[in-house]
């Protein structure tokens, strides 16, 4: 057949009758699914634009039609009879969070065209459109007779997922991205081809936001901040320098500020000439009232700032911390929990145990310093509490170690699921043991896929050259991805077979 003209709209006053005849040759098997024009009516009547109407060539040729429930009333355990209202579609509530699927076909001769995906996509964008939580229906198994005497319902459906079976429903469905709920018993009784069982689909729409909860961004925009290691007389100096930057980035009214590992490192130059591990306990003096400086621009310029990391003493052990600055005023404490050899043998540094995600106003974020990005167990923790962003403040001397910071956070990127950002320091401090020189550049990786850049990379900075980079991460491209990537690595684990937990 030569399609000149589709078009799929709302249900038209002039095909009601057309659509009773339409059923009646699309449930041949079945005389007591048909409905009569009252029904039809009646659901044009409370809810026409959930009607839908496919025509082809200008032939009215099949329909979806449906309601909006508030599905908690109701529940996994129903009946088609108790949620159509007995055929009243009373149960059609406004204010409902769920688009209910009361019947989809196609005539006859127009099945293989692909019109019914078509009707499921509009069905799809009706849902996000009116803000819904997900499209539920119970769907009919009508193969389902040929093998019921050889096995269960459960053996079937699972048969039909793995394509060992084709059933000429649930495998379009499945198709669709519809996955089952539960089977129902007596859902629709009069249905022998289903052997009176059905299959409770679902489809969950990624976009859906509760309107009494504050909403998170879609679009995020990122100022990652490449600091240049020179020498700062005072803590003013260095705060001046800072509070620069901040302003810079404020000014394209970026959401996230992310400075490097170590930025205030500079500030060892008087200390040169003592131990190392001495000369950071002295600068750890420092880290309060850098965090308190830190906390009045993330307001004062409306930006949440990731400082980077600092050295702190907490009951006489040095850690490497750092501090998320919220545009709110609140702040909280992050510390670096894998210390590199280098670390402990030239400070005495120790590592921290706390793994947590951090809530914004844009989205949940996660904050591994340098070396924690090296160890993916941590980064997956944080994937499974939601993390969107994971933010990774660096400091590397070598382009060695800059390249294990570097291809380990673009794999946390495609592992996870999410957007990476990395921002180290560039320049030379000589008078500084061991911070003689460094090496960075600043980016943000993305995850692989069709609606990311080919190559995971979506912004990077010149190498060894003090600058900032501003970048826009998309979080919806994020949703699409964990329900329709081409893998999907965070929903396909086998968890029946390996799992990883936190012991503290």
């Amino acid at each position: 057949m030569e399609i000149k003209n589709l078009e799929i709209c709302p249900l038209r006053i002039e095909n009601y009758k057309e659509l009773i005849e339409s059923m009646k040759g699309a449930y041949r098997e079945w005389p007591a699914a048909l409905w009569d024009l009252k029904h039809i009516e009646s659901l044009c009547n409370i809810f026409p634009e959930g009607q839908l109407a496919v025509f082809v060539n200008n032939t009215f040729v099949g329909c979806a039609l449906s309601i909006i429930v508030k599905y908690d009333y109701y529940g996994d355990d129903h009946t088609y009879k108790e949620i159509t209202g007995n055929a009243t579609f009373n149960t059609h509530n406004k204010k409902g969070d769920v688009l209910y699927g009361i019947d989809i076909f196609l005539k006859p001769g127009y099945r293989g065209l692909r019109l019914g995906r078509r009707l499921y996509d509009a069905r799809k964008e009706l849902c996000e459109r009116l803000n819904l939580k997900a499209i539920v229906f119970g769907g009919r198994i009508p193969g389902f007779h040929e093998y019921s005497n050889s096995m269960t319902p459960k053996e079937y459906i699972n048969k039909v997922k793995y394509k060992e079976i084709y059933d000429p429903i649930l495998t379009f469905q499945l198709a669709n991205d519809f996955h089952v709920k539960k089977i129902i018993k007596n859902y629709q009784i009069g249905d022998k081809e289903s052997e009176d069982f059905a299959v409770l689909l679902q489809w969950d729409n990624i976009y859906y936001t509760k309107i009494t909860a504050e909403s998170y961004k879609t679009i995020v925009r990122l100022g990652l901040i490449q600091w240049q290691m020179r020498p700062y007389k005072t803590l003013d100096d260095l705060m001046e320098q800072v509070e620069y930057f901040v302003d810079t980035v404020s000014g394209y009214q970026a959401d996230f500020v992310l400075f490097p590992e170590y930025f205030n490192v500079p500030l060892l130059v008087k200390d040169n000439n003592i131990d190392s591990a001495q000369a950071y306990r002295n600068l750890a003096e420092k880290t309060a009232e850098i965090r308190a400086r830190f906390s009045r621009l993330a307001v004062e310029y409306n930006v949440n700032i990731i400082a980077g990391s600092m050295p702190v003493v907490n009951e006489n052990d040095l850690y490497n911390t750092g501090y998320l600055c919220r545009r709110n005023g609140t702040w909280e404490e992050y510390t670096k929990i894998h210390i590199t050899p280098d670390e402990v043998k030239s400070v005495g540094l120790k590592g921290g145990s706390k793994i947590q995600i951090y809530e914004t106003d844009c989205c949940k974020i996660g904050i591994l310093i340098c070396y924690d990005v090296e160890f993916p167990e941590v980064s997956r923790l944080l994937a499974d509490q939601g993390m969107k962003i994971l933010f990774v403040p660096f400091m590397t001397d070598t382009q060695n170690g800059y390249a294990r910071v570097r291809n380990c956070a673009r794999a946390r990127a495609i592992e996870n699921e999410c957007y990476v950002a990395i921002s180290g320091s560039v320049g030379n401090l000589p008078k500084v043991y061991n911070m003689d020189i460094q090496f960075s550049q600043s980016a943000v990786f993305t995850p692989c896929d069709f609606s990311f850049p080919v190559d995971g990379i979506k912004a990077e900075s010149t190498p060894n050259t003090e600058t900032m980079l501003i970048v826009d991460v998309d979080l919806d491209l994020l949703k699409e991805l964990h329900a329709i990537g081409t893998v999907r690595t965070l929903n396909d684990r086998r968890k029946d077979i390996y799992e990883i937990k936190k012991k503290i």
